[in-house]
């Protein structure tokens, strides 16, 4: 993986007192942004925590000197290095004078995309989640270069705040051959987007932070013309997305539909449920996990749908490392009240944790734990009914064996707020590898899509 982030002009830019600690510092490489704020000891931010930079304190003067170094600053308070991707963003007081700094480190590096290489020759509209400072923007600016060198295609870049490609007229040389679009005002992005699909004919339109209704509905009339997307947005997962009513339109949408009387019997739901109303604009997601751990959803309309009705979903983590090695695992969870299982795979890599909200689930492992269950499983059920186990087991004609001692179950069946009071019982399951099934609430319905899973 190579690097390049101008470091030495950013330096350049900074009091004298400042540059010598930054040239000298050994973590230059996990430096996310330098703090210079009025009356306060200069900071870096680093990916492992902050850190001062010296015992100085911050004056009127180390501001000013900063800020006649650098280009004008926008309407949205932002300002640029020639020819670099630093972004160094102000705050100002009640007088409009500035009294607080802060420089984002803008980095070019190649070779990320790699772990989704497959994903974009697929020519699927992509859009990438996460929150603020993972590190969205050095991956789109990346994919723009991978798409205008590599796969030679007439890629677009709407640049709304110059964080993608500079702050220059002259682009940076990290977006490749890719063509770059400023944007006037920040309330104007979404008519510069479909501008560019009018005017300059491009296979790829490349967008940063995705946030109004209206940059919605751009990016929907761009992909129903035919042209491939790659967005961001604020968001640690498909359930954000879900959630959130401005951006829900980039999945399809979210609507309210009333079921018959036969139908929400046999999904075993209400009568109103919430269902997607279209198409997605955009086909993959991308959830930015951590920098090196990605999760990929392949097919949005199967996953919304799959969130929205309460089944297991299945995706893929992508893992990339150092040494430039790739490790792509499926794997499965189910999110929300109504889910089936919530906790199964027990390893030293995954240990054992029901309190989360929803829990990963290695479908490979979890199979392979399964099939030596099938000839004799022992429940022990804990906060259920053995009767009304009996019961179901009995419908469906499943022979299983209940235990009232945990010490002897191959897996344990319960309640997730009771579940997650019995400390021992966890500590136990954990040591003993035993799995974990947590029901926020139970039915007949669900118990015999549980078995079925498991037989």
């Amino acid at each position: 993986m190579n690097l390049n982030n101008d470091f030495e002009k950013l330096i350049e830019n900074l009091p004298f007192f400042l540059q010598q600690n930054l040239r000298r510092h050994r973590y230059q490489d996990q430096m996310i942004e330098i703090i210079l704020d009025l009356g306060r000891r200069p900071e870096a931010r680093f990916t492992y925590g902050p850190e001062y930079l010296s015992q100085k304190i911050i004056s009127w003067q180390d501001i000013d000197y900063v800020t006649k170094h650098l280009s004008k600053f926008s309407n949205e308070n932002r300002a640029g290095i020639e020819r670099t991707l630093h972004r160094i963003s102000c705050i100002r007081n009640r007088q409009f004078l500035i009294n607080g700094l802060t420089c984002r480190i803008g980095r070019s590096i190649f070779g990320t995309v790699s772990v989704i290489r497959d994903l974009l020759e697929s020519e699927k509209s992509i859009l990438i989640l996460g929150k603020p400072g993972v590190g969205k923007t050095t991956i789109i600016r990346e994919i723009a270069r991978v798409l205008a060198n590599e796969m030679e295609k007439r890629v677009i870049i709407i640049d709304t705040s110059n964080e993608i490609a500079g702050d220059s007229d002259i682009p940076h040389f990290g977006i490749g051959r890719a063509r770059r679009m400023q944007v006037f005002k920040t309330e104007l992005q979404h008519q510069v987007m479909i501008e560019a699909v009018e005017n300059h004919m491009p296979q790829v339109i490349i967008i940063d932070e995705i946030g109004t209704e209206l940059e919605v509905l751009a990016a929907r009339t761009i992909a129903e013309k035919g042209v491939q997307l790659i967005g961001t947005t604020h968001g640690n997962c498909l359930e954000n997305l879900i959630k959130n009513p401005p951006l829900s339109d980039l999945i399809g949408g979210i609507q309210y539909v009333t079921l018959s009387d036969e139908e929400a019997k046999r999904r075993g739901t209400q009568k109103s449920v919430l269902e997607r109303k279209s198409y997605p604009a955009f086909e993959i997601i991308i959830e930015i996990n951590h920098s090196h751990i990605w999760t990929i959803h392949e097919d949005v309309a199967t996953s919304a749908d799959s969130f929205l009705r309460r089944n297991s979903l299945i995706y893929q983590i992508r893992q990339f490392k150092l040494d430039e090695k790739i490790q792509i695992q499926c794997d499965q969870f189910s999110p929300s009240q109504n889910s089936l299982i919530k906790s199964i795979c027990l390893t030293e890599e995954v240990p054992l944790n029901i309190t989360k909200y929803w829990v990963q689930v290695n479908v490979v492992k979890t199979n392979k734990l399964l099939n030596g269950f099938k000839k004799n499983v022992v429940i022990y059920s804990y906060s259920i009914s053995n009767n009304f186990l009996k019961e179901v087991f009995s419908k469906i004609d499943t022979k299983f064996t209940l235990t009232n001692d945990f010490r002897k179950a191959s897996l344990i069946i319960g309640l997730t707020k009771n579940l997650q009071q019995n400390l021992k019982l966890n500590q136990f399951a954990k040591e003993k590898k035993i799995p974990i099934y947590a029901f926020q609430q139970i039915s007949i319905y669900q118990l015999i899509k549980f078995i079925k899973i498991i037989t």
